[in-house]
């Protein structure tokens, strides 16, 4: 994925992103926590919002989120994030500099979660 993510960047003159395995704990709780309490969104169901969640895990760099549900491989929800307006925007935002990468199994699926930071 961070390949995936580090080439679209290139195509717009962004450096790389790095790997922040602090932001991809985030992320990989997100995606568990949005399959095993069965909801898609930023916020889950105790009211935390991608920054108050990765806050509560000490992570203070969290600056943007992208999510997906169902996309069965990186090249497919890539493809899909860079369809989407937002999405890409969060992808080729050339003032961050980290992500964390959050996949999570389920039977409809995979749930996906790309955490950015600075």
């Amino acid at each position: 994925m961070l390949a995936l993510v580090n080439t679209a960047r290139a195509d717009v003159g962004c450096a790389p992103l790095i790997h922040d395995e602090g932001l991809a704990t985030v992320a990989r709780a997100h995606s568990a926590d949005m399959r095993d309490r069965a909801f898609f969104d930023h916020v889950n169901p105790d009211g935390l919002d991608p920054f108050e969640r990765a806050e509560a895990a000490a992570q203070t760099n969290a600056r943007a989120e992208n999510i997906a549900y169902g996309e069965p491989d990186p090249a497919a929800v890539m493809a899909a994030w860079m369809n989407s307006t937002g999405h890409r925007a969060n992808i080729l935002d050339c003032g961050l500099r980290a992500l964390g990468v959050g996949v999570a199994e389920g039977p409809a699926g995979p749930w996906w979660t790309q955490l950015f930071g600075n």
